[in-house]
């Protein structure tokens, strides 16, 4: 899971010490485990070599708690994050703010600004939060673009059957969230419940039409969803937080290279919930490697020669 913080904080306070660490004038990138950190944190350390930064290598070095507890040991000195994650990292998880993309940006970037003396540099117009996905065909023909037009389907008789874990059905900040925001309620015959269910076994069962799914529980820049002919429904009406990622980097360091604010945010502004879905199928469907990708990816928008 991309954005998920995790229980291990003692696992990764405990292996700091055999990491090398921001030593030695390099910049240190780093980037949690999944396929988006490591797209977005070859992108990262390309631009940065591109433009003579000498950087050290710390791609994929785990989950977030891990990633999160090195930057917060001055360990690592950039690294791909997302905003909605402050909720946890600052035990704000009531907090409204988090499913207003401005607002959860600007509350993420004060607070690890005046507690941890990190910045928080622009983030990608992308969300990778709860979404639903529906088969493309169906989307197509009934024009359902958004949660809200979702709601308005189910409500004309629309025929929908769901695939999703019995954590997405049950979790009041899943399923429910987008049921009592958009008014909507789905039976159990609407529900094809997964135990133990990811989301690679919810979108190959709306893709293959399993048991009649045609919708099923997503990430917004889950690379399956382009390559399977999925559409992720937008959360118009903001149930869910909102996890837009975002290069994260200790203010010491963008002190000494301010150019590094000015290389980041044109490229994390054309990262787009397509775009990222694209980039990602690429990796993760397609097998491609993810600094091939991110390279060619920079060099098709020209911000590399």
């Amino acid at each position: 899971m991309k954005r998920v913080f995790g229980f291990l904080l003692g696992v990764g306070l405990a292996l700091l010490p055999v990491m090398a660490g921001a030593a030695g004038g390099r910049i240190v990138v780093a980037s949690k485990i999944d396929t988006e950190g490591a797209l977005l944190g070859n992108m990262i350390v390309a631009l940065l070599e591109a433009h003579g930064l000498a950087v050290e290598n710390k791609l994929q070095l785990g989950p977030t708690n891990i990633v999160r507890a090195a930057m917060l040991a001055g360990q690592i000195d950039i690294y791909p994050e997302y905003t909605g994650n402050g909720a946890l990292f600052f035990h704000l998880e009531q907090d409204p703010v988090w499913k207003d993309r401005a607002k959860g940006a600007a509350k993420v970037a004060a607070l690890d600004r005046e507690q941890n003396h990190l910045a928080w540099l622009a983030a990608a117009p992308a969300n990778n939060t709860w979404t639903i996905a529906l088969r493309q065909d169906l989307a197509e023909r009934r024009n359902l673009k958004t949660m809200d037009d979702f709601a308005k389907y189910l409500a004309s008789g629309g025929v929908i059957k769901l695939a999703a874990s019995a954590e997405f059905v049950e979790s009041p900040a899943a399923l429910p969230a987008f049921e009592v925001t958009y008014g909507f309620r789905l039976k159990d015959a609407q529900l094809l419940t997964l135990s133990g269910g990811n989301t690679s076994a919810t979108l190959r069962a709306a893709a293959e039409g399993t048991s009649g799914v045609n919708a099923a529980m997503a990430y917004g820049t889950d690379g399956a969803l382009a390559a399977l002919g999925l559409t992720a429904l937008e959360d118009d009406k903001g149930a869910q937080v909102v996890y837009a990622p975002a290069p994260v980097v200790r203010e010491a360091v963008l002190q000494q290279h301010p150019e590094i604010a000015k290389l980041l945010d044109p490229v994390f502004a054309t990262l787009t919930l397509e775009t990222l879905q694209q980039l990602n199928a690429k990796i993760a469907v397609e097998g491609e490697d993810a600094a091939a990708v991110a390279a060619a990816y920079l060099k098709s928008k020209h911000f590399l020669p």
